[in-house]
């Protein structure tokens, strides 16, 4: 049966984690990417959809074009991350449902309905977008996610056959935890949540 986790790695994915917009000078290895990416896509999605397509936006190159399509306030900290993950939506994603979720025609409950498309791919790639920065932080690293981006001159740049759409981005490397503000407030159980 599992077990919680001690105070130590919930601090490292929650209580202590922080939104990152400083970098260290340390590279992020691809093949801690691939362990990135390995860890993830355990997260749940409906029907096993996993809509969620990933450009890891680690080189010079790919940040030479990634660069004109960020808001003004992002240049500086996505340029100096060490990667840059573009977490995209797969509009497409029910073609891969036979194959993902076999035991029901999956299939059928998706094509020619856009709008259970759009928000099924929506909704599952924000989840596996979320489920990426857990595993990176239990990986080490640490996370910047944003928006403020140019989603249509982006998804030219790097999705020109309009099949995967941009979702958010989120900036990963080793923070520089001299660089952060205090952290902001947070809303109590009692003003979030409540029982029924």
């Amino acid at each position: 049966m599992p077990t919680p986790l001690d105070p130590a790695a919930l601090a490292q994915l929650f209580t202590e984690a922080r939104t990152h917009s400083a970098w260290q000078d340390r590279p992020v290895s691809v093949q801690t990417l691939h362990q990135l990416y390995e860890l993830m896509k355990f997260g749940p999605t409906s029907a096993n959809a996993s809509p969620a397509r990933f450009v890891f936006v680690h080189t010079p190159a790919g940040k030479a074009r990634l660069q004109p399509y960020l808001s003004e306030g992002n240049v500086e900290k996505t340029m100096s991350a060490p990667v840059t993950v573009i977490v995209a939506q797969d509009m497409a994603f029910y073609e891969e449902l036979p194959r993902l979720f076999p035991h029901a025609d999956a299939r059928s409950w998706f094509a020619g309905n856009p709008t259970a498309i759009e928000a099924t791919a929506f909704r599952n790639s924000s989840l596996q977008g979320a489920y990426l920065m857990l595993a990176a932080r239990a990986l080490g690293l640490d996370c910047g996610p944003m928006s403020g981006f140019d989603a249509a001159g982006l998804d030219a740049e790097f999705f020109p056959d309009g099949r995967v759409k941009s979702n958010f981005l989120v900036n990963l490397g080793y923070g520089d935890p001299s660089r952060l503000y205090p952290r902001s407030p947070r809303l109590a159980f009692d003003e979030a949540c409540r029982l029924e």
